[in-house]
């Protein structure tokens, strides 16, 4: 876990005891996405509605990152993805 990852984990603490946040994992699945190609996201996230998201944590975004959460959400529909960025002392999340 890099330091950014570390801090959004710390984020995700804080979310949990507030109630927002029921569970999560740190890379916990590796999902396939064609011969050869896989993407792990860096967090599973329950919400207290109980709908998994997947999380991505980035320092900045690279084309070929953006491409491949793209592509892994469309073809696992059933997660909601999500890219986050620190943004001072915010998270900025973008839905995929």
């Amino acid at each position: 876990m890099n330091k950014t990852e570390e801090a959004y984990a710390g984020h995700l603490r804080t979310l949990m005891l507030a109630g927002e946040v029921l569970h999560y994992e740190f890379e916990p699945l590796k999902l396939r996405l064609a011969d050869k190609t896989f993407y792990t996201p860096d967090f599973m996230v329950v919400r207290r509605d109980g709908l998994i998201e997947l999380h991505e944590v980035k320092g900045f975004w690279e084309d070929d990152a953006r491409v491949k959460i793209k592509v892994a959400a469309k073809q696992h529909w059933m997660f909601t993805f999500v890219g986050v960025q620190r943004k001072g002392a915010h998270w900025s999340l973008e839905a995929f």
